[in-house]
């Protein structure tokens, strides 16, 4: 197939799914490029907003195909922006078609702004095109507020999904999450975003005997995230389980603001921040943590929880998390907000753990034994890997080519 990838966002700000998704379409032998159009933003980098080259221009990343354009956005004028992005992507689209033919497919991701210019381009060219859905309503919610009634963008995005020949949520939960915004007269089914399951490999853990239980939380320092909920569970575990750790990563965990929280605990001393990682700092915790923690108030996947099991070790999060990740012995749930049920979980990861690592120690067996970091690891390739989704994009692919 020839496969032309448009995404809403692109390297470096944000729109690896699609990139990773690509590869995994390219690996299986299939033609694929991306058009990608990037709005810069004066406010966030002033350097790309002067800097960056103002031609179109082709290059090839991680082997694939791209055709991109930087395109400056002006401040406080969305409604002329996402005309004028549409309108460049639909150029772009033309020019790619006179050096490369038509493709069999579009694949968009996100409906704001891809998944409309696809429906456009796609009427214009007779061409089937799908939207993989990557945006909760949080991000809805924050950009069009709770009264849609004059929110121009929404009746467009509905239209979008309307026509697309399928729309592709992260997570069968989204569906549900965006029913306000996009309502559910359209076709769709869920199709997980990959994780590198290769570098997130199975590891086993070092025996627990001797040494402290280290729970881990890779998330962003943002409200969205719960820190507020892990922080005070985490005190209540200490006062029954001292002998555990908490080490937490990820943008904004170096801040003063978190610094601060975690100052205000009497466990302070037992939490450590690491800030931002880079994917080998990230990994690396993973292989030396034996649970890792989710607090999150919303996600529309939750990618870094697969990417813990996969490394082969137990996870906590909220029932915000979708139910295809919810992997039986891998992921345990608790509600939203319950500071005692998250201690709970908490204390009993440890309690199994640990009763484990004490059956096992002269055996050699791996303190995870009794829910198979191993066989868990292999359910996350099952699910995530980079071969299984890009077979599963395939085989949708080939059967709405088909219908045509």
């Amino acid at each position: 197939m020839k496969i032309v990838e448009i995404p809403s966002f692109f390297p470096p700000y944000g729109g690896e799914f699609c990139l990773e998704q690509s590869k995994a379409l390219k690996t299986l032998g299939h033609d694929v490029s991306i058009i990608a159009n990037v709005q810069l933003s004066i406010r966030r980098s002033l350097y790309d907003f002067l800097f960056t080259p103002y031609s179109r221009r082709n290059m090839v990343v991680d082997g694939i195909h791209v055709y991109r354009s930087d395109m400056r956005g002006m401040p406080r004028t969305v409604k002329f922006n996402v005309n004028r992005w549409v309108n460049i992507v639909r150029q772009m689209f033309r020019e790619h078609v006179k050096r490369h033919g038509k493709p069999d497919i579009i694949h968009a991701h996100c409906a704001k702004w891809a998944g409309y210019a696809a429906s456009k381009i796609a009427q214009e060219y007779n061409i089937p095109f799908v939207i993989t859905e990557h945006l909760s309503s949080m991000v809805f919610k924050d950009e069009f507020g709770d009264d849609l009634s004059h929110v121009w963008q929404i009746p467009l995005l509905k239209q979008a999904y309307k026509e697309a020949d399928m729309v592709i949520p992260v997570s069968a939960e989204l569906v549900d999450d965006l029913e306000r915004y996009f309502g559910r007269d359209y076709h769709w089914t869920s199709i997980s975003n990959t994780i590198d399951v290769d570098f997130f490999h199975y590891k086993p853990r070092k025996t627990l005997q001797g040494r402290n239980f280290r729970f881990c939380c890779l998330a962003n320092y943002i409200p969205l995230k719960g820190y507020d909920i892990l922080f005070h569970a985490f005190n209540e575990l200490v006062k029954t389980y001292p002998d555990v750790e908490l080490h937490i990563a990820g943008r904004y965990t170096d801040s003063p603001d978190c610094q601060n929280a975690v100052n205000a605990l009497s466990c302070a001393d037992k939490i450590t921040i690491h800030g931002e990682l880079d994917k080998y700092g990230v990994r690396d915790l993973l292989y030396n943590s034996d649970c890792l923690v989710l607090a999150s108030r919303s996600e529309s996947q939750g990618l870094v929880l697969l990417e813990a099991m996969s490394t082969g070790i137990r996870t906590i999060s909220t029932e915000c998390i979708p139910k295809s990740i919810r992997i039986p012995y891998g992921c345990s749930i608790v509600p939203i907000d319950d500071i005692p049920q998250m201690t709970a979980a908490m204390g009993n990861i440890i309690t199994m753990l640990k009763n484990s690592s004490k059956s096992s120690a002269s055996s050699g067996i791996p303190a995870d034994a009794p829910f198979d970091g191993a066989h868990l690891s292999k359910k996350v390739v099952a699910l995530a890997s980079p071969e299984s989704v890009g077979k599963k994009l395939e085989s949708l692919f080939q059967d709405i080519i088909t219908k045509q």
